[in-house]
């Protein structure tokens, strides 16, 4: 199974709307074709690392790959569950993503 994540840089939050529902759709289309799982999910964090503007990155799961090549976004490592928002994908993700189990 992959492991790998993948991130999106969305660019400022305050023009983030458009992007983040296009990716919304492209997930429900995902579902429609592959049905619900918990192992997909797209999430965001707003950082503002000192600056005036938050930039918003989106984080795809590995299972959620198809929708991350869609979006070219680039592979990174597991991001940390703190500041994140589901963007997309079943609530019980986050128990199934982000356990402690090794």
């Amino acid at each position: 199974m992959n492991n790998t994540w993948y991130f999106l840089d969305l660019g400022d939050a305050m023009m983030a709307d458009q992007p983040m529902d296009q990716i919304r759709k492209a997930f429900e289309e995902f579902v429609l074709q592959n049905g619900k799982s918990a192992d997909v999910a797209i999430f965001t964090r707003n950082d503002s690392e000192g600056r005036l503007h938050c930039q918003v990155t989106a984080y795809f799961s590995p299972s959620a790959i198809e929708i991350a090549k869609a979006f070219q976004a680039s592979p990174c490592p597991k991001p940390s569950k703190d500041n994140l928002d589901l963007l997309a994908g079943d609530e019980t993700c986050w128990a199934k993503l982000f356990s402690e189990k090794v």
